[in-house]
């Protein structure tokens, strides 16, 4: 998300970097340059005006004419408003009893989906969700949510076939509800192509009987400028407390996020990156503001490898490293983990300076399903040859690449680099000298290009 936004902003910061002294042509030149960034982010045109009203103002302060580094002062400016206008700080959900949550918007924003990976995180956090189908439209709707209950282990009520009655629906809920005893109780409501009044009036009918402490819009991340439309529509109608971005991993402009919050002055609660149920994020406007400037966030891409990486496993993989006995049974669990984490692209996007390393990639490198073409080269290998690579020789790579869908050339590539590797491990000295090499920007990228043939090792 955001990566057309990002690298128009980093090229028109480094020039003004680049400038000694800070005159008056120099912010304003650079300032037309970002609001054409933002406009082709498809940020409103009203709210691009606006935003940049507020920095310029700011920035041709006598603070910053007479700084040391005017340039960066400029920068710190724009990342504050920036922040500012993403929303400030994390707004949490209101959870107080009776806590309940009404999921609106469009039809293909994904609420169905929102819903469950919502209840899926409450879950985790020690809560007990419920989740209402109160969509009675859309063919399968229910089925949908009833499918995704179970696979995140949630109770979802389920209303009779025919039903038409939204509230009757609402009402026979809130009884079950009582009998599993949830603490928080999600409904997903139905949407369409297009906001109608038909849609609306149901809504409201909804929104006044379950009378809901968050009102949820999820959005999608590429509605574009269409997005102010959507938000106003719902926000007046039901008056909406907070905003779902979805599909942000797909999206590489994102102006919705910066128009939405602008115009409706409610906080962008949550960002969905991925179609896993576990990729439902909270969502920290001076972290985004950090990743949009090319900064990173650090933080947030500790907490999600934390949360989905088992600590012990980890563990247990690096000291069959540090021993010298990893094997390609400890290399097929760390690719499984690798995959847990989602698209690589969307996880390492959250490293400083990563923008600039993306681009001296070749093309597919941060293709997660390249993994899986490795992945079955390992699973085509039998235990014994998994624990002693040294002993898969000719006739048994040739049955590897057979058994895997692979070519021979791809099977003793990765037979080649992993026993490289093996003898990097061995090494401490080589080992501590790859994990400096690591710790700048231009070494990450220049060793994910000499590895593997321009390639991740093992893709």
């Amino acid at each position: 998300m955001f990566s057309s936004l990002s690298d128009s902003l980093d090229k028109t910061f480094r020039n003004l970097r680049g400038v000694g002294k800070i005159s008056e042509k120099n912010i304003t030149d650079a300032l037309r340059e970002i609001r054409i960034a933002l406009l082709e982010a498809d940020v409103e045109f009203g709210v691009a005006k606006d935003f940049i009203a507020r920095v310029k103002e700011k920035s041709m302060g006598e603070d910053v004419f007479k700084s040391i580094k005017p340039g960066e002062q400029i920068v710190k400016i724009f990342h504050d408003e920036l922040a500012a206008l993403l929303g400030g700080d994390q707004a949490p959900l209101d959870l107080n009893p009776p806590a309940r949550i009404l999921i609106c918007g469009l039809n293909g924003a994904g609420k169905t989906t929102t819903s469950a990976k919502l209840a899926n995180r409450l879950k985790k956090e020690g809560r007990r969700p419920l989740l209402i189908a109160c969509d009675l439209y859309r063919p399968a709707a229910i089925d949908q949510l009833a499918t995704l209950a179970k696979q995140v282990d949630v109770p979802c009520y389920t209303p009779d076939a025919g039903e038409t009655d939204v509230v009757k629906v609402a009402k026979d809920a809130l009884v079950w509800a009582e009998q599993q005893r949830g603490t928080v109780l999600i409904f997903d409501t139905a949407g369409r192509q297009e906001i109608d009044e038909r849609l609306i009036g149901e809504l409201k009918r909804l929104h006044a009987f379950v009378q809901p402490k968050e009102t949820l819009l999820v959005a999608d991340s590429a509605t574009g400028q269409q997005a102010v439309s959507v938000a106003t529509h719902f926000d007046d109608a039901v008056g909406i407390t907070g905003i779902i971005l979805t599909k942000l991993d797909g999206d590489a402009r994102g102006g919705a996020a910066l128009s939405m919050r602008a115009v409706t002055g409610k906080p962008i609660k949550y960002a969905g990156e991925g179609e896993k149920l576990d990729q439902l994020t909270e969502f920290h406007p001076d972290r985004m503001a950090d990743r949009i400037l090319g900064m990173g966030d650090i933080v947030g891409m500790v907490e999600q490898v934390a949360s989905k990486v088992n600590e012990d496993d980890a563990m247990r993989s690096m000291k069959r490293m540090q021993e010298g006995k990893f094997d390609f049974t400890d290399f097929l669990d760390q690719m499984k983990m690798i995959q847990n984490l989602g698209p690589l692209e969307g996880l390492l996007g959250m490293m400083p300076g990563f923008s600039k390393i993306r681009k001296q990639l070749p093309g597919g490198s941060l293709d997660t399903s390249r993994l899986k073409r490795t992945e079955a080269i390992v699973l085509s290998m039998t235990l014994q040859e998994r624990r002693r690579p040294e002993i898969i020789k000719g006739s048994r790579r040739q049955r590897i690449a057979a058994g895997s869908g692979t070519s021979l050339m791809e099977v003793n590539q990765l037979i080649k680099q992993f026993g490289e590797m093996r003898k990097l491990m061995k090494s401490p000295h080589k080992m501590k000298n790859m994990m400096r090499q690591m710790g700048g920007a231009g070494g990450l990228g220049n060793m994910m290009k000499g590895m593997g043939g321009g390639r991740f090792p093992f893709q």
